[in-house]
């Protein structure tokens, strides 16, 4: 409690206490000044009313509004090791994208989720605001910027800021699904890199690190100006697929377009070190797409098709129509980000698929379940990450750390 002196009593309390009262002389009296030789505290506790020499006739006070408050009170002194601290300065925020995978890390890691306040208001603009100090602390701020990907982005953005106003010591945003990152390079003229742009948002709001977890392609990491870590989900997928009873010889793994060659070739290696079928596809349209033909041999095998996203599924079930029209016994669809966007469910659920394999990373309605539908959990991969990012250790935990793409 703070004790408000009026200023004439402040005045009669230097003159009556003179020189030896100064703040280095008191220290040096009470051999404050010396090297302590263990921990030491200080305590204020109740005292008298203060008895000192009379100034003009006039007893020095200290006026106190209720003594009956005045309790005591231990204070720590510098040098004291008996100060509590935290077991971890290791901060955990939910945006309000996925706080389920949120959770599920912060139950990996045998943390709960920082406490916060998002709100809306009525005009649509956003409310962030920390209910706990961070100061100094490591925050790690979940908050994919799936669908709608302007709002949760600039959520993200909104919660960096108030992280950094804070004072926490490292910002580090949990990105599991980086939207517009198909937006990576101009394909025609006069078209904007939003990829390149969102990652400068990012870094100029505040983050000092990224953590995302299966880019559409690499090279988006390059558009950071501060470090990102890339973690892939597709070893939770091939744990599942493991423990199912598919004879490794019936297997093939199959890109649904040119430009996811390499993943799925890095995959293929993995899953048993399968062979590889290739749908040559030819794009019309943004969201739409014609199959032409197959590279490879799939007849009598179980093909696994690999891509890190399916938004309308328009590519991956067409591929399906040809796996099967070229003898394919089974097609799996597998993916890291299910985005599904209309119609996506209804092609996914007509009958082409034996099983469709997603993650997480995004959550997924009620509604958007189907039966052949299977979701796996990447909050270990995500959880283990952040640990090793907070403890300063390297990322390359086998087998999550990387799918050796080339």
């Amino acid at each position: 409690m703070s004790i408000p002196f009026s200023s004439s009593a402040a005045v009669a309390v230097a003159v009556a206490a003179g020189p030896a009262a100064s703040p280095l002389a008191a220290r040096s009296q009470a051999g404050l000044g010396r090297a302590r030789s263990g921990p030491a505290s200080v305590k204020c506790q109740r005292i008298d009313p203060l008895r000192l020499r009379a100034v003009n006739g006039a007893t020095p006070y200290a006026p106190v509004a209720d003594r009956s408050l005045w309790t005591p009170v231990t204070m720590p002194v510098i040098g004291d090791t008996n100060i509590r601290k935290d077991d971890t300065r290791l901060r955990i925020f939910s945006g309000t994208a996925n706080p389920s995978l949120a959770q599920e890390i912060a139950s990996y890691m045998g943390l709960e989720l920082g406490k916060i306040n998002i709100k809306r208001f009525a005009d649509g603009e956003i409310y962030v605001q920390l209910q706990e100090s961070v100061r100094g602390c490591d925050v790690f701020l979940v908050q994919p910027s799936c669908p709608p990907a302007n709002e949760n982005l600039m959520e993200l953005l909104i919660m960096i800021d108030a992280c950094r106003r804070a004072s926490a010591k490292n910002i580090t945003a949990v990105i599991p699904y980086f939207g517009y990152a198909r937006a990576d390079r101009k394909s025609q003229g006069r078209e904007s890199i939003a990829a390149k742009l969102v990652a400068n948002m990012i870094t100029e709001a505040g983050a000092n690190r990224v953590l995302v977890c299966d880019l559409h392609s690499s090279q988006a990491m390059g558009y950071f100006d501060i470090p990102v870590d890339h973690v892939y989900g597709q070893p939770v997928i091939l744990d599942y697929l493991a423990s199912k009873t598919i004879c490794s010889n019936d297997l093939v793994v199959v890109s649904p377009d040119v430009g996811g060659v390499a993943r799925a070739r890095a995959f293929a290696k993995k899953l048993s070190d399968a062979p590889l079928a290739i749908v040559d596809k030819r794009r019309h349209g943004h969201n739409v797409a014609e199959v032409m033909n197959l590279i490879g041999d799939v007849r009598g095998k179980v093909a696994v098709m690999m891509d890190d996203m399916i938004d309308t599924a328009g590519t991956i079930a067409k591929g399906a129509e040809l796996l099967h029209q070229e003898g394919a016994r089974e097609v799996y669809a597998c993916c890291t980000h299910a985005v599904f966007s209309p119609p996506a469910i209804e092609r996914l659920s007509s009958g082409l698929f034996q099983e469709v394999i997603i993650t997480n990373t995004i959550p997924l309605k009620e509604e958007k379940n189907f039966p052949q539908l299977t979701i796996l959990s990447v909050a270990n991969l995500l959880g283990e990450t952040i640990w090793r990012v907070h403890d300063d250790c390297s990322v390359g935990h086998a087998p999550y750390s990387t799918l050796d793409i080339d």
